[in-house]
């Protein structure tokens, strides 16, 4: 009976926030837009209890133990700075004012107070469209909370299902597969690219995330997911490196040389350091907003416990990230030795197939010559009969010359460090020692 009752209970509280956010009035929306659909909004309201309900995108602050929270997600393509302010502002203006609205969506790290608020910007630079460029930006105050992301955020939202994972996974029964809920006894056979999703995945959905009851444990809730969006693109290097290494290993020619061919490894190599820079701007950022919140007579301790936790999470990621930069460089290190190998042994049959055409163009260019007395072709003339040894005598005395100039430095070289170790013999020879009598030793003094 008590559950039956509490669950009337939040039924009419719930139809009473619907029927008073139809008595809103309609003007604060009469405007009409200039991007529909450009952005995603979400509005809740929290009772401060640990319940939330959906609610208008008014802005408005919560009163007493009630605080509201509302999201706007970027689209995350290829434009420009200024047209991501135009859709911001469209959808927090009124009755922001504009600085506050572009210290939400400028890029680099900022921590402070604007309007009375706390503001908190992780905007790492880069294309936006990238996978690898993260933005999330928070303005907070004691009953409400703003926040704008740069694409979706995992896990950063709130859903009523509560069902399992398991009943977005087919079950195998026979040739078919069914996506109803498995029943005791069946087979549960999951796909690969699912499974891999799966294990990706750092954090649990939507649908499992606890209630915020105040807006210190929100604001843990906003950074948390953050950090867990950056944990799960690095499990997602980890796993993609350890798929390319063995592949590597049992892959040939073309697969490494497509691999050169993409430039594969370089791009992932920059997209680490952009990684890289976006959990330096959390670490930078993090930090103060812990010691900005710990002023604040409305923020818990046990949440501030939570934000240095979380600060930490970031130190330890940037040290996995640096592993997987060494693995991306030791990799691309081995490909580059390898296609070097390729060259030197494309060079080594080059040299051999000169090594056995040489001989070849000497001769013909020996019996070739346009002079007279060259053997076993039948010139009898006695005038031109030692035409082709003098030819001959030439180009030995040119090639004597080559040699000389090659051999030349060697020769001075080691003849000069003959010269000067016979000097300094020289020398020697000519100092003599001096002998001291054991008379004048035993004085003490020599006599000069």
């Amino acid at each position: 009976m008590d559950l039956a009752r509490e669950g009337a209970v939040a039924d009419s509280e719930e139809m009473d926030r619907q029927t008073a956010a139809d008595t809103l009035p309609q003007e604060i929306r009469s405007y009409p837009t200039l991007f529909p659909g450009a952005v995603r909004r979400k509005a809740y309201i929290f009772d401060g209890e640990g319940r939330f309900y959906n609610k208008e995108w008014d802005l408005a602050e919560g009163m007493g133990k009630e605080f509201c929270w509302y999201h706007v997600e970027l689209p995350k393509v290829n434009q420009r700075l200024s047209q991501s302010a135009q859709y911001l502002i469209e959808a927090l203006c009124p009755p922001f004012k504009l600085q506050d609205i572009l210290s939400l969506v400028s890029n680099g790290p900022f921590c402070g107070h604007v309007d009375g608020a706390l503001v908190f910007r992780v905007n790492s630079l880069g294309p936006p469209s990238s996978n690898f460029t993260f933005g999330i930006a928070a303005r907070v105050t004691k009953n409400s909370v703003v926040t704008v992301s740069l694409g979706r955020v995992p896990r950063l939202g709130f859903s009523r299902t509560g069902e399992s994972l398991l009943t977005e996974i087919p079950t195998l029964e026979g040739p078919n597969y069914s996506r109803q809920q498995p029943e005791e006894g069946s087979r549960i056979v999951v796909r690969e690219h699912v499974l891999e999703f799966l294990l990706t995945m750092n954090h649990s959905e939507e649908a499992d995330n606890p209630v915020p009851k105040s807006v210190s444990n929100l604001v843990v809730h906003i950074v948390d997911t953050h950090v867990d969006h950056l944990q799960d693109i690095v499990t997602k290097l980890e796993i993609e490196l350890d798929s390319v290494e063995l592949e590597l290993d049992k892959g040939g020619f073309v697969t490494k040389k497509q691999m050169l061919d993409e430039r594969r490894f370089p791009k992932l190599h920059l997209n680490l350091q952009r990684l890289l820079q976006a959990i330096a701007h959390g670490e930078q950022v993090f930090p103060r907003v812990k010691e900005r919140c710990s002023s604040k007579a409305w923020f818990a301790g046990e949440d501030i416990n939570s934000l240095e936790e979380l600060v930490s999470r970031l130190r330890r990621l940037k040290e996995n990230v640096g592993f997987i930069a060494n693995r991306v460089t030791a990799i691309q290190a081995g490909l580059d030795s390898w296609q070097a190998e390729q060259i030197n042994r494309k060079l080594y049959y080059l040299s051999f197939l000169s090594i056995v055409f040489l001989p070849l163009s000497i001769i013909t260019g020996v019996f070739g010559m346009n002079v007279g007395g060259v053997p076993w072709t039948g010139q009898r003339d006695p005038k031109l009969k030692d035409g082709f040894r003098n030819v001959m005598l030439i180009c030995i005395g040119m090639l004597g010359f080559v040699l000389l100039c090659f051999v030349f430095p060697t020769v001075y070289s080691r003849v000069l460090s003959w010269h000067r170790r016979r000097s300094s013999w020289s020398r020697r020879s000519m100092i003599l020692p001096c002998r001291v009598s054991p008379v004048e030793e035993r004085n003490g003094y020599l006599r000069i």
